[in-house]
């Protein structure tokens, strides 16, 4: 008897529990020996690029522990080998699976439901500058495949939203036809590298970092054993410019000193060493005494991140940064595992080895200022917290084209420079900037106004955070007259996404109880007297389950106590804050606003 094949359709659902079933067993096969992301052969170690994870997951394994999640969907197949699989989903305009979710971060797509029912995409732009055509490219490629527009990022990069699935493949592939990328933009990879966005044109600067911010860059890109990490990891340059890199909160930072004869070693140019910082953990990168030449910072970086490739945790996410392999082991042990990694000894001098750095320009980041170059300026294009349109994005780039040396730089306030505009055409720049609905100029609140994406577009977040922000600038700006910098920085959860414990006045999202039940309203928790560079220290708490709706006064009510009971015209926000503790600083601004 001919029996007939059954013809069964499943539903989406149905087929992501199967391919998370058949990604357990799988997994199991894996954890067997069967499989793996690197050639095994039997009663072998693993070999090829993946090795290294494969031991530590293996490691993990064999003391009887659980692996996370992601590490699981590491170990069951590496990103870049599912691509076929991607490009599958976007011909049928198809979610992804939870792991694939976390697999397609590795091309820098973020789906981002429930908040949105598709993908954000996050680009790689090494130092923050691109060229004017690439901006105007990155505009072209918005608004045919994601919402019409594009945000700044406090990584000093570029990221658009509403991709649907099934332009998810195009606009990745548009993105590299640019000669950008998106690779490792997203999971247990190595972020965007920050360094400063003046670089090349600072009168003040040490050192231009675009050279070893760009060999860092071109180094992950093209070695995936630098790939799949433990957590994600972040690398700045500073080169000691006028417009800060918040270098202090990467996991690496690279920060441009003077080192003074008499000491160990060659005068110069050095980069002072900091490793650790992660500030929404509370903690900024940690002195180490070493002092690195900046021809060697890629190799330095390099033995940094293989050590916590060997040491980090991989079964709990929420302790898997660098921070805590340090905070485990001590500094001084895993330095030593790094300078086994290098093969030599690094070099460490006494902190009067190091002459100060030169001071930072908190408005430098907006409006007109000078160039190192002689009858040169670049310009601070003020972003509504971050956002441009694609129209004002290729009206920028043709700005940057026609008047300026054609670059576009990026900070990590959350803005643009337009550098290389001659003397006799500042003016016209200002003019074409402001005919495009963006300014030049922005009062002392709007200048220092930063906020991550909110729940509006990120699942993470507990408020609408950029709503929120701007809530507050229009309502403070014009009923309080701040004459000092000030910044205010929102973020929507513990990632900390728009550094809320180094701001002077920081709100980290909340779920807000209200009523006798279970209900809650969207808001906040108030920190004051946060601070970066040669002020870092982490905020202290001033208000908490503060209301959404009650933010924009409460933020009122706090800049008038400083007004008011500043000990002179030139204390700025930070020292006044940093005077009193929180609840003196909430009956402050409470007892003034009852007048």
């Amino acid at each position: 008897m001919k029996i007939d094949p059954l013809s069964v359709e499943f539903t989406d659902e149905q087929k992501r529990y199967l391919e998370g079933f058949a990604t357990g067993l799988q997994i199991s096969r894996v954890g067997r020996g069967f499989s793996g992301g690197a050639t095994v052969k039997a009663n072998s170690e693993p070999v090829g690029p993946d090795a290294a994870h494969l031991k530590a997951q293996d490691k993990v394994l064999a003391s009887g522990k659980k692996l996370a999640d992601q590490e699981r969907f590491k170990r069951e197949e590496h990103p870049f080998d599912a691509y076929p699989r991607l490009k599958q989903q976007a011909l049928t305009n198809s979610p992804p699976s939870p792991a694939d979710n976390f697999r397609w971060r590795y091309y820098g797509l973020f789906y981002v439901a429930p908040a949105q029912d598709s993908y954000m995409c996050r680009l790689r732009i090494p130092n923050g500058v691109l060229k004017h055509w690439q901006l105007a490219g990155v505009a072209d490629l918005a608004e045919q495949f994601c919402g019409p527009y594009c945000h700044v990022t406090t990584r000093a990069n570029l990221q658009v939203r509403e991709i649907p699935p099934k332009h998810a493949v195009a606009l990745i592939e548009g993105i590299q036809e640019l000669g950008l990328c998106s690779r490792g933009s997203g999971a247990d990879n190595i972020r965007n590298v920050t360094g400063t966005p003046t670089a090349g044109i600072d009168p003040q600067e040490l050192i231009d970092t675009r050279e070893y911010a760009r060999e860092w860059h071109y180094h992950i890109l093209n070695d995936r054993s630098l790939y799949g990490l433990p957590r994600k990891f972040n690398v700045a340059f500073d080169g000691a410019g006028q417009i800060a890199v918040l270098e202090d909160t990467n996991d690496i930072a690279f920060a441009a000193v003077e080192v003074r004869g008499g000491f160990s070693v060659e005068p110069g140019v050095w980069f002072r060493l900091g490793i650790g910082g992660i500030t929404g953990h509370k903690d900024f990168a940690r002195e180490t005494g070493i002092i690195v030449r900046p021809a060697d910072a890629t190799r330095v970086a390099d033995a940094i991140v293989r050590a916590f490739i060997d040491t980090g945790d991989r079964t709990n996410r929420l302790k898997a940064r660098l921070k805590y392999v340090i905070d485990n082991m001590g500094m001084e042990k895993f330095l030593a595992l790094v300078e086994e990694k290098l093969g030599h000894a690094l070099s460490r001098v006494p902190a009067e080895a190091l002459a100060p750095r030169p001071a930072f320009d908190r408005m430098a980041h907006i409006g007109v200022h000078r160039q190192k170059q002689q009858g040169l300026s670049w310009i601070g294009v003020s972003l509504p917290l971050g956002k441009a349109t694609c129209e004002q994005m290729r009206e920028l780039a043709k700005i940057a084209r026609d008047l300026g040396d054609g670059d576009i730089r990026l900070t990590v306030w959350q803005n643009l420079l337009i550098s290389g505009v001659r003397d006799e055409n500042v003016d016209l720049a200002v003019a074409a900037i402001e005919k495009t609905g963006l300014a030049v100029k922005a009062s002392q609140i709007r200048a220092g106004l930063i906020a991550c994406t909110g729940n509006a577009g990120c699942k993470f977040a507990a408020s609408d955070t950029k709503r929120h922000a701007a809530a507050i600038g229009d309502w403070c700006d014009g009923r309080v007259e701040i004459d000092t910098p000030l910044n205010i920085h929102l973020t929507g959860c513990h990632h900390s996404c728009a550094q809320h414990y180094v701001s002077d006045i920081g709100l980290i999202a909340a779920k807000v109880p209200v009523g006798e039940g279970d209900d809650t309203v969207e808001g906040y928790h108030l920190f004051a007297g946060g601070g970066f560079g040669p002020d870092a220290d982490i905020g202290q708490e001033v208000y908490r389950d503060l209301k959404a709706e009650d933010a924009p006064k409460t933020v009122e009510k706090l800049l008038k106590a400083y007004l008011a009971h500043r000990t002179s015209n030139e204390e700025t926000f930070l020292a006044f804050a940093r005077r009193h503790d929180g609840e003196t600083l909430r009956k402050l601004a409470d007892a003034d606003a009852l007048k």
